[in-house]
């Protein structure tokens, strides 16, 4: 099965305010609309279909598929909403929490230009498949819910009073966005703490990529922190690594930590740029491979380099932190990644309404299937709860003496560089 890779989603988070790129049907939509609002039923048709041919698992996570088909095409609908309860009930028993339908105020809200501005208080989250619970994948930076402090693997017990036990992940999505401006309290559960967050929704328009030169004992260092991948990640990234070329670094940090993942083929192209040879990712469909993407000998930079990584860092991140591990390009500092290892397609139907559905998994180089494992660091470093407060209540201390999994990167980084010239010199001589 061919995949479209601009269509692909990395991870398996709702995207309380990034984008997706949309794949798939719905190319005429006003008489399709039409149809489907005479006849509900061939919707719940198209979502089965959908699924039948493209779910990842051959079996349906151990479900008669056919008879779903049977059971659910039964019934007449006499409009859309009877269909679209139809169709959350019949995806439901996949047991498959990313892979959901959306109605067309939902699809419409997923639908929001990456390159532009974004309306929100700045989180992605998840839903636990075994416990059903709404968690926190990462808060994106300069966002109302980064400044708050909202942390990854944060639980969110209620939204404005509300308990989310049983809540599905759109209808949390749903809850948690609103108008600029409003109100929106999500109540946490932080260890054994619990804790009320009073979030003004923002506007907030976001750039995936900073970069900074920072002093080190071997010489200037480039930092750079990518925070999401959108679909300017890429861009912003060569432009990063270029400018900081012409500045005669002597190496890198990439830093990822918190950053929740995005599209697909955002995260092989920036890989790229940092890989001059070697597989980066496969995608495996339930017939087997199905895509490998490779480096293509057009690296921006073969200068050392250290890449943070954190619990927060997820799908796409995993992506590229793994191809980097592989590839013996670079080593990892900070904690286990998250560990989503899925890919979904996201397809418009035609009735304005859409559909996720996980298409595929991704496996690194060496074969890894992190998905629900994580990839660990070669140097693993916890940050204190101290030092956890410290970052959160001051974001300029990240990438700084005063951020220890920095710190530790910086001293890989400075060794790296000295053994660099250390062999180079050997071999001059």
């Amino acid at each position: 099965m061919a995949i479209a890779k601009r269509g692909l989603v990395v991870g398996a988070t709702a995207l309380a305010v990034a984008a997706v790129t949309v794949t798939g049907a719905g190319l005429h939509f006003s008489q399709s609309k039409a149809f489907f609002e005479e006849s509900p039923k061939e919707l719940v048709d198209e979502v089965w279909q959908l699924i039948d041919r493209t779910y990842v698992d051959a079996t349906f996570n151990q479900v008669d598929w056919e008879a779903v088909r049977t059971e659910y095409l039964e019934p007449d609908y006499s409009t859309r909403e009877d269909a679209y309860v139809a169709i959350r009930e019949m995806l439901e028993l996949l047991g498959d929490p990313y892979t959901r339908f959306m109605d067309p105020q939902e699809f419409r809200n997923m639908q929001v230009d990456t390159s532009g501005e974004l309306t929100g208080v700045g989180i992605q989250i998840s839903q636990e498949e075994e416990t059903k619970e709404i968690v926190v994948v990462s808060p994106i930076e300069d966002t109302p819910a980064f400044e708050a402090g909202l942390r990854s693997q944060d639980v969110i017990t209620a939204i404005d009073g509300e308990s989310t036990e049983g809540m599905d992940l759109n209808d949390a999505v749903s809850r948690i966005r609103g108008t600029v401006g409003s109100e929106v309290t999500l109540t946490i559960r932080r260890g054994e703490e619990i804790i009320d967050f009073n979030l003004i929704r923002a506007r907030i328009e976001i750039h995936p990529v900073r970069y900074s030169i920072q002093d080190s004992p071997a010489g200037r260092v480039g930092y750079i922190r990518l925070t999401q991948f959108s679909a300017n990640a890429a861009k912003e990234m060569s432009e990063a690594i270029e400018t900081l070329n012409n500045d005669n670094i002597v190496g890198y940090i990439l830093d990822l930590r918190s950053n929740p993942g995005g599209l697909l083929y955002s995260s092989i192209e920036i890989a790229r740029m940092w890989l001059s040879e070697g597989t980066i990712v496969s995608t495996v469909d339930r017939q087997g491979v199905v895509d490998e993407e490779a480096a293509s000998n057009r690296a921006l930079t073969d200068k050392p380099l250290v890449v943070l990584v954190d619990g927060g860092s997820a799908s796409a991140s995993e992506i590229l932190s793994g191809a980097l591990q592989d590839n013996r390009r670079a080593q990892l500092v900070g904690t286990k990644t998250f560990g989503k290892g899925l890919v979904q397609s996201v397809r418009s139907l035609p009735d304005g309404s859409g559909l996720a559905i996980t298409v595929a998994k991704y496996l690194t180089p060496s074969g890894r299937d992190i998905n629900k494992l994580g990839i660990e660091p070669d140097i693993i470093l916890e940050l204190s709860d101290e030092a956890q407060e410290l970052l959160a209540s001051d974001r300029t201390l990240i990438g700084t003496g005063d951020d220890p999994q920095y710190a530790r990167a910086l001293e890989v980084l400075t060794e790296v560089v000295r053994t660099t010239r250390q062999t180079a010199s050997s071999v001059g001589n």
